[in-house]
């Protein structure tokens, strides 16, 4: 057994003798269960949205070159800036170099940037950096890491949480807390930080290369913040994430939110370029209320080396519904400390080969059980279980 694995296991162990973690994960599934049926039987027409999304991932994802070459003159034209960062450390570099130090940043929840650690860089150069989704903020304060895509802190029960808040951040609770006081002591904590800060950095759920659009979809509230009252917005997301028009853009996020269980989303943001006004002599003026300067930050990290590769290929169809890890029963014990350091679950398995390579996706493929219940609930039709046995065909080779 290799060191890697030897660790994950012990890591899966202390998960499984942990009865808070155990509980917690159970509460989460149990109240996760059917939600996407029950969505999808009431809103019919997000099946058509499902295909939709599916052809326009696969014709950007065979011509990704000329999407990359149209999104950047959109951008141009909206005056925002792109940059293109094909690894870690490309990306870190562009972040530091736009953010600087002595800055106050907020985050709005992005698994890329977890991917890339860029909450950790930034602070290393002397920047003070809050999550602001309640579920990554929770793991920041725990120093610990995502345990579902859409729901970062599903491991953590109510008292856990409250007790994270309570000494962390020096809030007042009640003896016996409901999530309601928690949601209210991070609203009032956060507040005046949204309003001191110096940039906001989001992630995007699905960028239009037609016009340059990058689309959010949330239900906090905390991305229109961040987006919308920092003097610069820097956007930072994987090139996989580009599909040919605006209207693609809006039905991937849709989709999304339906195949997480949480539609109608509470908010849909579109974001075209800095904020402006034309309401002088109807003469366009970047820098109204919202930010000056808008940044995005596409990522490579692996993912043009898996385009050419039949292993992996498919699986950058993901829309990071997270659908697939409510339903695996491996993932029903032992949460995102199975499927790699940042991605977790089947899906997690292979982003984690996608980037970190095939040999660190196919060493965590063996815990896979085969089951495929995963493939009959993936939006994308991504064959996961296929791409699973890939990985292991790749493990056996090597020992």
């Amino acid at each position: 057994m290799s060191i890697v694995l030897e660790k994950v296991l012990e890591d899966i162990y202390r998960g499984l003798e942990d009865p808070e973690f155990s509980e917690a994960i159970s509460r989460s599934v149990s109240n996760a269960e059917g939600k996407h049926l029950r969505v999808k039987e009431m809103y019919p027409y997000v099946e058509e949205l499902r295909l939709q999304v599916l052809e326009a991932k696969k014709k950007a994802l065979e011509n990704i070159d000329y999407y990359i070459d149209q999104l950047a003159r959109s951008l141009e034209r909206n005056h925002g800036v792109l940059h293109i960062a094909g690894d870690r450390d490309e990306a870190q570099k562009i972040l530091g170099d736009l953010v600087g130090s002595g800055k106050l940043v907020v985050f709005s929840k992005s698994i890329v940037a977890e991917e890339l650690g860029l909450r950790e860089h930034l602070e290393s150069l002397g920047n003070r950096v809050w999550e602001t989704d309640l579920g990554q903020l929770l793991i920041q304060l725990e120093h610990g890491r995502p345990m579902h895509t859409t729901a970062p802190a599903v491991h953590l029960t109510i008292e856990q949480a409250a007790r994270l808040v309570r000494e962390k951040l020096g809030v007042e609770l009640p003896s016996s807390p409901e999530p309601e006081d928690i949601v209210s002591a991070v609203r009032r904590f956060l507040r005046e930080i949204y309003y001191r800060a110096d940039v906001g950095v989001s992630g995007a759920n699905a960028v239009a290369a037609d016009t340059g659009s990058i689309v959010l979809v949330e239900n906090e509230g905390n991305i229109r913040l961040v987006t919308g009252y920092p003097p610069i917005h820097i956007a930072v997301t994987g090139i996989e994430k580009i599909v040919p028009t605006l209207n693609d853009a809006i039905s991937y996020a849709l989709v999304q939110a339906a195949y997480a269980g949480l539609f109608p989303p509470t908010y849909l943001n579109v974001i075209s370029g800095p904020s402006n006004t034309a309401d002088i002599e109807h003469k366009r003026v970047y820098g109204a209320h919202g930010p000056r300067e808008l940044h995005l930050v596409l990522i490579d990290n692996g993912r043009r080396r898996a385009l050419l590769d039949p292993g992996l290929r498919d699986h950058l169809r993901c829309i990071r519904c997270g659908r697939c890890q409510w339903e695996c029963p491996v993932w029903h014990h032992t949460a995102n400390r199975w499927g790699g350091p940042t991605y977790g679950g089947p899906m997690g398995v292979l982003w984690t080969a996608i980037t970190l390579g095939k040999e660190a996706g196919a060493e965590l493929s063996m815990l896979c059980l085969g089951c495929a219940r995963c493939d009959e609930v993936c939006p994308m039709e991504i064959p996961l279980s296929m791409l699973i046995r890939g990985l292991k065909r790749v493990y056996s080779s090597k020992i």
